[in-house]
């Protein structure tokens, strides 16, 4: 099933619940993977497959804006080196994200992931019949507004086609904002934080804090999908690197 998004793309419904952009004008082939064991991951190796990403080019689409968050938004994944992965989105690097969720994808992963090349993250919820026995409301009351779209609090993950388990929606606390002020100068790149407060910890690098941040491009497909796809800041043409994807259905 697809849906018909506003730069004349769609979203088509994969094997497995993933959801993927459509656009007869690219057709991007999809890089396998390395097999063989697990790796040890090196600073250098982790910023190589993030810059990679960051300079690959990209296809432009048209999006819609909404209270918050533009057409064109600062995304940030981060986490710590033995943890899960952050991701947020802030409608300006200086304000709280709009978004922010956390995944049950190891930050070790998600770094495979991203040098093995491109990196299609989708985020599925279900959408809520409205109640069929729903107490009548008093005379003057209106009925309680829609829960929008980034609102919704648990999201079936999919990473490249493999199931990843489910994304929570979290509340920015201290410990994330922490982070989003020591990168809010970074306004695209990669790299290692070290630990951010006392009793982080730094045995085996477990207090470091791995993250990529990059501007999006937001598109707005309708009020239960929404798709976003990294920039290249030469805005040269061709496949995003890392796109994701957000659908109620």
């Amino acid at each position: 099933m697809a849906r018909t998004l506003g730069d004349g793309s769609s979203w088509r419904r994969m094997g497995g619940g993933v959801v993927e952009r459509e656009n007869p004008s690219e057709t991007p082939k999809k890089k396998k993977a390395p097999g063989g064991g697990v790796a040890p991951i090196s600073v250098s190796r982790f910023r190589a497959a993030f810059m990679a990403a960051i300079t690959g080019r990209w296809a432009g689409a048209g999006g819609g804006a909404a209270a918050s968050l533009g057409s064109r938004v600062t995304g940030t994944l981060f986490g710590r080196r033995r943890g899960h992965v952050f991701l947020a989105f802030q409608g300006d690097p200086r304000w709280a994200p709009s978004l922010l969720l956390e995944l049950a994808t190891p930050t070790s992963a998600l770094v495979r992931e991203m040098a093995s090349g491109l990196v299609r993250i989708a985020l599925e919820c279900e959408k809520k019949p409205p109640a069929a026995a729903a107490p009548p409301l008093a005379a003057g009351k209106k009925p309680p507004p829609a829960r929008r779209l980034l609102e919704e609090p648990i999201w079936r993950t999919f990473c490249n086609g493999r199931k990843c388990g489910f994304a929570v929606r979290r509340e920015c606390g201290a410990a994330e904002w922490r982070v989003l002020r020591a990168v809010e100068p970074v306004s695209m790149g990669a790299g290692v934080l070290p630990p951010l407060a006392a009793g982080d910890g730094d045995r085996d690098g477990d207090g470091e804090v791995m993250y990529m941040r990059a501007r999006f491009e937001r598109v707005v497909g309708s009020r239960d999908s929404e798709a976003f796809y990294m920039m290249n800041p030469d805005g040269t043409g061709g496949g995003p690197e890392l796109s994701i994807y957000l659908l109620r259905a």
